[in-house]
């Protein structure tokens, strides 16, 4: 990895139906084998299926359903003296928004039967709701952080 300088950001182009860049990269997350077309037909047919549930439009449930599960600290290793300790740290926007989507998809993927875009609606639905197991993870992320407030001096 070069220390010389930083690599330039991409620019990411906005999805073809709802013209946000945010359901591109998820769409983009959730890709398995390159197979981008897959991807996104299960996740507009999830968007479908979520305004359906909702009876509400389907990128505002989306995109707050993404909001709700974003953490906003996370604890990171530190060793000093020869201990490790947990120390909570803040965490950018970009890195926010990637935990997010990431805790979705896996949850998603977890959840028993049916179709990967039903399964997907249904996360997605939960995480709107504040509830499911991505806003569990960033719940159990935030507890954690602060228990270990205590090191929190420890930041860098």
């Amino acid at each position: 990895m070069s220390r010389d300088r930083k690599a330039p950001k991409r620019v990411v182009s906005p999805d073809a139906i709802y013209h946000s860049t945010v359901v591109e990269k998820f769409i983009c997350r959730m890709m398995v084998d390159g197979k981008k077309s897959i991807s996104t037909r299960i996740l507009y047919t999830a968007m479908n299926t979520l305004a359906e549930k909702s009876g509400e439009n389907a990128i505002d449930v989306f995109t707050k359903a993404v909001d709700n599960v974003k953490p906003m600290v996370e604890v990171k290793s530190r060793r000093v003296g020869g201990a490790t300790y947990q120390v909570p740290v803040e965490i950018r926007e970009e890195r926010r928004e990637a935990l997010a989507m990431r805790w979705i998809i896996n949850a998603a993927r977890a959840r028993n039967g049916k179709s990967m875009s039903d399964k997907l609606a249904d996360e997605l639905f939960d995480a709107y709701n504040s509830t499911g197991a991505a806003f569990k993870k960033k719940e159990d992320t935030h507890r954690m952080a602060d228990a270990n407030k205590a090191f929190s001096h420890f930041r860098w």
